[in-house]
């Protein structure tokens, strides 16, 4: 877990905090994660597993688990449900990297985070924040904090472009 501490800050849960961690490689990641929200009551943890290698998770109160058969496929998600969303290694092999934004903003509360992780080189990290800003997220911004990844933080507000 130490290897994600500095991830593991930029997310403050709070009794009911519900993330989704869309994803395409189940591993040491979601573990910490389920470790962090532990301590905070009626939380939920919600997996979307596109094609890759996964650790084996056993799904509970607290942690849902999807499978999504292929890149074209859409996860599921209800509105306005997650306080923060992580993509890791889908978005860049999605065939509809647009369709997969719009479901994230409609599924984030207002005020909820994207953070979009990517092995380090796959993406234009440039690119990556011009795509989020041009699908209303704000804020985008690049964070150093694996050398082995692409980390892209940006947030839904409210009332900004699409509004709700």
């Amino acid at each position: 877990m130490a290897d994600y501490q500095q991830f593991l800050e930029l997310i403050h849960p709070q009794p009911g905090f519900k993330v989704l961690d869309v994803t395409a490689h189940a591993d040491g990641l979601t573990a910490a994660l389920i470790e962090h929200l532990k301590p905070y009551p009626k939380h939920r943890l919600a997996v979307a597993e596109y094609p890759g290698e996964h650790q084996p998770f056993t799904e509970s109160e607290h942690l849902k688990l999807q499978t999504v058969p292929h890149y074209k496929a859409p996860f599921r998600a209800l509105p306005r449900d997650n306080d923060i969303v992580i993509i890791r290694d889908v978005l860049h092999r999605h065939e509809f990297a647009e369709r997969i934004l719009k479901s994230i903003y409609t599924t984030l509360a207002n005020t909820g985070n994207i953070i979009v992780i990517s092995e380090k080189g796959t993406v234009d990290v440039e690119a990556q924040k011009a795509l989020l800003e041009a699908h209303e997220f704000r804020a985008a911004n690049a964070i150093e904090i694996h050398e082995g990844y692409d980390l892209v933080t940006a947030k839904k507000i409210h009332m900004w472009g699409n509004g709700l």
